[in-house]
């Protein structure tokens, strides 16, 4: 006798359901999904990550919390769902971006980057022993132009103009499609990321727990401050109140 339901093919990570799914990819999705926000947006000189960290204690020090990675001075990348996986994943990304340097004494494409990871993310989802990686990635960076993507726990990958992972995806990728426009000025793409991490936060989103990054055509991964990130805020004011009702 065969086995029947759902809960028949969910134990092992290298069967499929009779419908062509696997379960256990789809469960490390909704890990994805119940992860923190994360916002990536391609604007006219580089490319912007920015992360709200949710910090759910005031015992909680924000610093400690780590979304956003520095994988190369010219790579960065976002997460959302477990951290520890994508700690995992960041550390095999770092070492990739290193030996393609002493190699080939280049920096090391975005796209190469992307598919190697999700070979190794597609890897856990077709040998027995382990379980996918409950995490999905921004990865942003720039070789000649900016790039920008999004990686799925199955090992899929798409590039965007401007996307979101994490809890509250849809409602922002919504938001995106209505105010995103192509080569935008620095300025409106952090304003633009701060509107979007708000409208999916529990409250008005404070600077402090707010990590944002920009890589630029010809520059560096760099912070941005919480400063610049207070000032937008404090510019945005009425709007991010706005949203949702908050402020009402």
């Amino acid at each position: 006798m065969y086995p029947q339901g759902p809960a028949a093919y969910d134990r092992a990570i290298t069967v499929f359901s009779p419908d062509g799914r696997l379960f256990q990819v789809e469960y490390a999705r909704e890990a994805v999904k119940r992860g923190t926000t994360a916002v990536g947006l391609i604007y006219d000189k580089g490319v912007l990550l920015a992360v709200d960290k949710n910090v759910s204690s005031k015992l909680i020090v924000p610093k400690s919390i780590e979304k956003i990675f520095q994988i190369d001075e010219h790579i960065g990348v976002a997460t959302s769902g477990l951290v520890a996986d994508a700690r995992r994943l960041v550390e095999d990304a770092r070492v990739r971006a290193q030996r393609n340097r002493l190699v080939y004494s280049e920096s090391i494409s975005v796209s190469a980057l992307t598919r190697d990871l999700c070979d190794i993310k597609q890897a856990y989802t077709q040998y027995g022993g382990a379980r996918p990686f409950g995490t999905a990635l921004l990865i942003a960076g720039v070789n000649d132009k900016p790039h920008l993507f999004e990686t799925d726990p199955s090992g899929a990958f798409t590039e965007f103009t401007a996307g979101a992972i994490g809890m509250g995806k849809r409602e922002v990728e919504k938001l995106l499609e209505e105010k995103f426009k192509e080569k935008m000025p620095r300025k409106d793409a952090v304003n633009l990321a701060i509107i979007s991490l708000n409208s999916v936060s529990e409250g008005k989103i404070k600077a402090e727990n707010v990590d944002m990054i920009t890589i630029e055509v010809g520059g560096k991964y760099s912070a941005v401050t919480v400063d610049e990130i207070s000032e937008s805020i404090k510019h945005l004011g009425k709007e991010l109140d706005s949203q949702d009702g908050k402020g009402e």
